[in-house]
């Protein structure tokens, strides 16, 4: 059974606390894989990766697959990544079993394995991650108790089969079973895209069926979006913390809604982690989870939380999290330009 790390988003367990070690005359390569492109928070983590790779000084080149897949697609990616010899592969899976096999063969070949913000089967792998389980549980709770601890819910989830949205599913039931007069209206799986969730909610509201509150797996912004347009009752909305929805959490009258930290940064954290194991650093313990935080604006206090944490400039899908302290070294400008070693 592999150990587990558990870190707060503002503190770095100290076993791994050492930093990016700028090695002299370290030139590593360093395989990608991921499954999901069009949205905001991949999109944030793909260039939290280049970023750290770039500030790290010890990466020479980075070989990103990065496509619309399924688990067959990037199993075939992560072979191409084996066959390139690179020094490590940071992998967000689509599904855990569909790619074990892969990373089991990159770890005999000698690649360094490390599975970013979703767990994976293999013993071999590293895993960094945000908490899932405790991202959804965290919402949920605070959802049920804003509807009056009764009432009809709206639950947008991620993507099936992904071991983020597994371990998410396992929070909000738990949540669920504290509220036994909450009931589901109806559940959809968003696939993390803007324009399916938003088209799925307009949909729901179409059929005229009462709810009492949303929950989403980060895909927020544009439900809102729809509540308004459709000028449905504005009810409380969980979400992320991207850049958009923290904005109409502090912008949008009428609404009451929270946001729960889940840095797309874990991807910088990822190359991070990757380094360290590379430099002979290996972590004590095979997982590392950093924990969530809850932002809502029903309080003054998580208001003035809300209000600190905006930030206009990024895109609305990005999380305003871009950096994890201790675990990305890059800046904001780095993060934002999205440019790697050599690009």
């Amino acid at each position: 059974m592999k150990m587990i790390t558990k870190i707060g988003l503002a503190v770095l367990a100290a076993s791994l606390s050492s930093g990016v070690a700028m090695a002299a005359g370290k030139s590593y390569t360093i395989g990608i894989s991921n499954t999901v492109q069009g949205n905001g928070w991949r999109e944030e983590m793909i260039c939290a990766m280049k970023a750290q790779a770039l500030a790290s000084g010890e990466v020479a080149k980075l070989n990103i697959a990065h496509r619309n897949t399924d688990a067959a697609g990037q199993l075939e990616d992560i072979r191409t990544l084996i066959s390139a010899k690179v020094d490590a592969i940071v992998v967000t899976p689509a599904d855990p079993a569909g790619i074990k096999a892969g990373l089991e063969e990159a770890t005999k070949a000698g690649i360094v394995v490390v599975a970013v913000d979703q767990a994976v089967t293999e013993p071999s792998a590293y895993i960094i991650s945000n908490n899932q389980e405790q991202y959804a549980y965290l919402g949920a709770k605070w959802l049920f108790q804003q509807m009056g601890g009764k009432g009809e819910v709206v639950y947008m989830r991620g993507a099936a089969g992904a071991s983020a949205d597994s371990d998410r599913d396992k929070g909000f039931k738990k949540a669920l079973a504290e509220f036994p007069n909450v009931k589901v209206a109806q559940e959809v799986f968003t696939g993390w895209q803007q324009d399916q969730a938003k088209q799925q909610i307009l949909s729901f509201l179409a059929t005229g069926t009462p709810f009492n509150g949303i929950w989403t797996s980060g895909i927020d912004n544009v439900i809102v979006d729809a509540l308004v347009e459709s000028q449905a009752p504005l009810v409380p909305v969980v979400g992320a913390d991207n850049a958009g929805f923290v904005g109409q959490l502090n912008t949008v009258k009428g609404l009451v809604g929270a946001a729960v930290t889940n840095p797309g940064s874990i991807g910088g954290a990822g190359v991070t982690l990757a380094l360290q194991i590379l430099d002979g650093k290996k972590p004590a313990q095979q997982t590392v989870l950093v924990e969530p935080q809850l932002w809502e604006n029903a309080t003054d206090e998580g208001k003035a939380k809300l209000k600190s944490a905006a930030d206009p400039s990024l895109s609305p899908e990005w999380p305003v999290s871009i950096s994890i302290p201790d675990w990305t070294t890059y800046t904001k400008e780095q993060i934002v330009a999205c440019k790697g070693p050599g690009e």
